[in-house]
């Protein structure tokens, strides 16, 4: 079953559109927090609200939106990092530079690293001097990780390339960067538990922010110079509304959906059954219901997903052949309305 963009995408580059194909590349932008992460923050809250660090409702979209914000903080604060970290390496030269008895090449580095055009563009990038400005977001606390980071790039192979390349481009500039983030910076411990200092929540959305950072890096054009766009919070108004309906749903019809629960889980004694399984199941239940042209089977993926993560190990399987069956039966007595979108036709 084709996409739209995909159908669209196979009759331009059978007509040989270049520049309708260009118009279509640009359609994919990117955005930060999307419905996979909007679906996860909604979990968190309730799971937050239902341990009673939450009162009213009213209380529990603020800190859904909240949480939503913090993670948008996160993507500023990874990108910092790269300007961070060439900053302390141009404090390292001046250092070597200004020794006592420095050695030749201390005072002739290799200053491919400092010069790093991708660094620069982004350290002059009016929104994102703009943001870290208002939300004051910055490493100052966290000098050791920065130094940390450094070594381990320098340590690594592909910095080693890089510096040691005869040729020095843009894109070079932006790809070592993004491998730093993609094998140091995703797999640093340190910067873990920093973020996790900052946001309990935030450790749980290093992975997928870190490749949003990857994502925005290949994105730079040279050409769009301190205007280079960054990613939107959101794609559209259509899904914050989206993040608020699943949430003040879930949270009006939430003890109905546990009945519903209870009656297609009659060999298990509900109270043994895992508190986030049955979370998950009531938040699914209200996308199933309460989201007419979101497919059953889309739900059912994401929420199996969601359940991978943070509940058990066998949680996937079980939450799936429990919705299964709600679905069959709101099928059967005709309280399921799905209607069909452009994308669900043949």
């Amino acid at each position: 079953m084709k996409q739209p963009f995909a159908i669209l995408s196979n009759y331009f580059s059978q007509k040989n559109c270049t520049f309708a194909a260009e118009i279509l590349k640009s359609v994919q932008i990117q955005f930060m927090i999307n419905r996979e992460l909007l679906r996860t923050k909604v979990v968190q809250t309730l799971y937050s609200y239902h341990k009673g660090n939450t009162v009213t409702h009213l209380m529990a979209e603020k800190e859904l939106f909240h949480n939503i914000e913090r993670t948008y903080d996160l993507y500023f604060q990874l990108l910092q990092l790269s300007i961070e970290i060439t900053n302390y390496a141009l404090d390292r030269i001046e250092y070597k530079r200004n020794k006592l008895r420095p050695l030749p090449e201390d005072l002739n580095p290799n200053p491919r690293f400092i010069n790093n055009r991708f660094v620069k563009q982004l350290s002059e990038n009016i929104q994102f001097n703009d943001y870290l400005s208002k939300q004051k977001l910055s490493w100052v606390n966290y000098p050791d990780i920065i130094k940390g980071l450094y070594e381990e790039i320098t340590e690594s192979d592909f910095y080693q390339e890089y510096m040691a390349a005869s040729v020095s481009d843009y894109n070079a500039d932006k790809d070592i960067w993004r491998k730093i983030f993609k094998k140091i910076v995703l797999q640093s411990e340190d910067v873990d538990n920093a973020i996790e200092e900052q946001s309990i929540y935030w450790v749980d959305d290093v992975e997928v922010v870190i490749s949003f950072v990857i994502k925005t890096i290949k994105r730079f054009e040279a050409e769009n110079g301190a205007h280079q766009p960054l990613l939107p919070m959101f794609k559209d108004d259509e899904d914050e509304e989206f993040a608020r309906k699943l949430l003040i749903g879930t949270l009006k019809n939430g003890e109905s959906y546990r009945e519903m629960i209870d009656q297609n889980t009659r060999n298990w004694d509900l109270d043994r059954i895992a508190f986030m399984d049955i979370l998950i199941m009531q938040v699914a239940l209200t996308e199933i219901i309460d989201f007419p042209t979101i497919p059953v089977n889309v739900t059912l993926n994401e929420f199996i997903e969601i359940a991978k993560k943070y509940s058990t190990d066998k949680s996937g399987t079980f939450i799936n052949g429990v919705l299964d069956k709600i679905v069959s039966h709101l099928k059967a007595e005709n309280k399921l309305i799905k209607v069909k979108t452009f994308s669900d036709k043949k």
